[in-house]
């Protein structure tokens, strides 16, 4: 036994040695890499040309935004006859988003910022007999499911009769007209429409318990099949070609998701299909066509993907030979399933779309991303881990800039939005454009970050400006330690939860940063709370436990608002906010900057009264990074 003890202990050192050793190569290699060129910021950050693109279910389109007036619209072109349509001109607002409703059908909408806004429109895939979908005011839609591919009809979860709560309709893409087809009974939040188009799964909540409800085809009603706290997860993912049996992702009684089949009438877990026993399962691919799955995805630090379907496991691969082993994400496919979009990055290119045969296996480009960008100028994100102050290991990744060494380097940390969201290995503009200027860019997976487990998860909760700001701060002295940070140029950036911590560290951490960005950072949790739509009041409970109860648990919120906060500020600020934005309040913003102000801080404040949460204007993302890039150039930059 002492022996097998020795052992470990060794082995242990040896891998801790092994990681130093890996960060010391990283570190060289960057140091010796030469200074490139500076690359403007319309360059990362212009609207791409094409993206979103997709295909239409008989596999005889392409379909994509593009910019026409300086706005996003929606084209089709033929794969037949190369003909191509525009199918919107809005010069006002981009299209948000659409999809393919049937295969001549197309339905997308507008993007006025707002965090409801469903100006629905269903038009012929050429352009022709456009309409607009009669929808009261504030009313949010969400795409269900096919009828059938060649039919005209579509099932769409609208919440038009009672804002919180979603009724199924059925909805007519060539009159508008929209039929009731489920009247919700009050507790459903989410209903989910077998290959046939009948709905025969509902999701269920009283604000604690979530229940899975399911009925056998042609019954009309539902018996629950499985109650949890809404802490676990069990997703339905599809229906099993076994009779009473669909797929999902659960982390029921285990700590990480994994993917299992379900049998409805029993409740029980018949099969664990495929489960990692390190990261959570993030992404599963359902083939409709046979009734089964096509692979599953998680990231250990990259991607990686566990095949089900032999046939797309021998097309990734050909895909992978034929692009020099760039990761690939599937976009969209065809009812067949023959016809794939696929995308393919790295850390250093935002890389391309294609469009893959299966049947031939003829792969054809159709648009980069962002052809300006030249990868062999762009910096490697360097996946990195530290202990915080509680022993407990967090992960992030490094990006260290060409050029500049690797010691006493000004840095940008950068934590992500959510809270309950990711860093991943890919291509970053906002990465890669501070690392272009020279900076060292800090993603930090803090508490709370998804893919690690339900327990990591659960140490963010209601521990917004605690567990997960420590998290951060203990990220930023590890960089100190190890002589990669210089202490006096630190700058944090971040949006929407990002910007919340960003502000958050400059109230309890003053002296740590220099200077620091908030791009929609939440100033206010009570306003935050108050500011969600009807239609989340059956998460109410929910919410009171992820982030904190207005009236139980005032004291935190008003520690974990920077609002409350000003005059502990004392770092130089800049602060940008949408004028539609339904999360942040403009003219609490306002107040909060006006009283920076009187306190002597810096602000600088950028106001775009059109935008909502997030930059959507490609003019104003413009200004909003040049600006960024002035004021820390300002501060990063003056010891050097």
């Amino acid at each position: 036994m002492k022996a097998i003890a020795d052992y470990l202990v060794m082995m242990r050192s040896f891998l801790k040695i092994l990681s130093g050793l890996f960060l010391f190569i990283f570190l060289v290699s960057c140091s010796n890499e030469e200074k490139p060129a500076k690359v403007s910021v319309e360059t990362f950050f212009k609207n791409p040309q094409q993206s979103n693109f997709q295909i239409s279910p008989d596999g005889k389109f392409i379909s994509y935004l593009k910019p026409y007036q300086g706005k996003l619209n929606l084209f089709v072109q033929s794969l037949t006859s190369k003909a191509s349509f525009r199918i919107s001109s809005f010069t006002d607002q981009s299209v948000r988003n659409y999809f393919w409703a049937s295969n001549t059908h197309l339905l997308y909408y507008k993007d006025n910022g707002a965090r409801e806004n469903f100006q629905l429109f269903s038009s012929i895939y050429d352009g022709s007999k456009t309409i607009k979908i009669s929808l009261k005011p504030d009313t949010k839609v969400t795409f269900l499911d096919y009828l059938k591919y060649d039919s005209n009809d579509i099932l769409l979860a609208i919440n038009e009769r009672n804002p919180e709560n979603f009724d199924v309709y059925s909805l007519d893409l060539k009159t508008g007209k929209k039929i009731l087809v489920e009247k919700n009974p009050g507790s459903i939040i989410d209903w989910i429409a077998d290959n046939d188009g009948e709905i025969r799964m509902a999701i269920g909540s009283d604000g604690v318990t979530e229940t899975l409800y399911y009925r056998e085809k042609g019954s009309k009603a539902f018996k629950p099949v499985k109650s949890s706290n809404f802490i676990n997860t069990l997703k339905p993912i599809g229906f099993s070609s076994k009779m009473h049996h669909i797929f999902a992702l659960s982390d029921i009684n285990r700590d990480k998701k994994a993917v299992v089949e379900l049998n409805c009438l029993t409740g029980e877990e018949t099969k664990v299909l495929y489960e990692n026993k390190e990261r959570d399962v993030l992404e599963v691919s359902y083939s409709r066509k046979s009734q089964s799955l096509n692979f599953a995805v998680f990231e250990n630090p990259k991607r990686e993907i566990y095949f089900f379907d032999k046939q797309l496991k021998e097309a990734f691969a050909d895909i992978k030979k034929k692009l020099s082993n760039d990761e690939i994400r599937l976009i969209h496919k065809d009812q067949k399933e023959q016809h794939l979009i696929i995308r393919t990055f790295t850390d250093r290119d935002p890389g391309s779309y294609y469009f893959y045969n299966l049947e031939d296996r003829n792969l054809m480009k159709l648009a980069d991303v962002n052809p300006d960008i030249k990868p062999s100028e762009m910096c490697e994100m360097k996946h990195v881990k530290f202990k915080n102050r509680d022993g407990l290991e967090i992960e992030g990744f490094l990006t260290l800039p060409k050029g500049r060494g690797s010691k006493n380097l000004p840095v940008v940390i950068y934590p992500h939005s959510g809270p309950n969201l990711r860093n991943s290995w890919a291509y970053s503009p906002e990465v890669q454009f501070f690392a272009n200027r020279g900076y060292a860019v800090f993603q930090i997976n803090f508490r709370g970050s998804t893919g690690f487990g339900k327990s990591f998860l659960k140490q963010g909760f209601k521990n917004w400006s605690k567990n997960i700001q420590h998290d951060i701060t203990d990220g930023v002295n590890w960089l100190i330690k190890e002589e990669l940070a210089d202490a006096n140029r630190i700058a944090i950036f971040g949006y929407s939860f990002g910007g919340f911590s960003a502000l958050n560290q400059v109230v309890y951490n003053p002296n740590l940063y220099v200077c620091a960005a908030s791009y929609s950072g939440y100033i206010n949790l009570f306003t935050y709370l108050k500011g969600f739509p009807a239609y989340y009041k059956p998460y109410q409970q929910m919410l009171d436990v992820l982030i904190g109860n207005p009236e139980k648990d005032v004291e935190y919120l008003r520690y974990s608002s920077p609002v409350f906060q000003t005059n502990k500020i004392k770092t130089p600020l800049i602060i940008w906010q949408g004028g539609k934005d339904p999360k942040v309040n403009l003219s609490e913003t306002n107040q909060f900057v006006k009283e920076l102000r009187k306190n002597q801080v810096e602000v600088n404040y950028i106001v775009d009264k059109t935008e909502g949460h997030y930059l959507s204007d490609e003019k104003n993302k413009i200004n909003f990074y040049t600006q960024v890039d002035l004021f820390f150039d300002k501060y990063l930059n003056r010891s050097k």
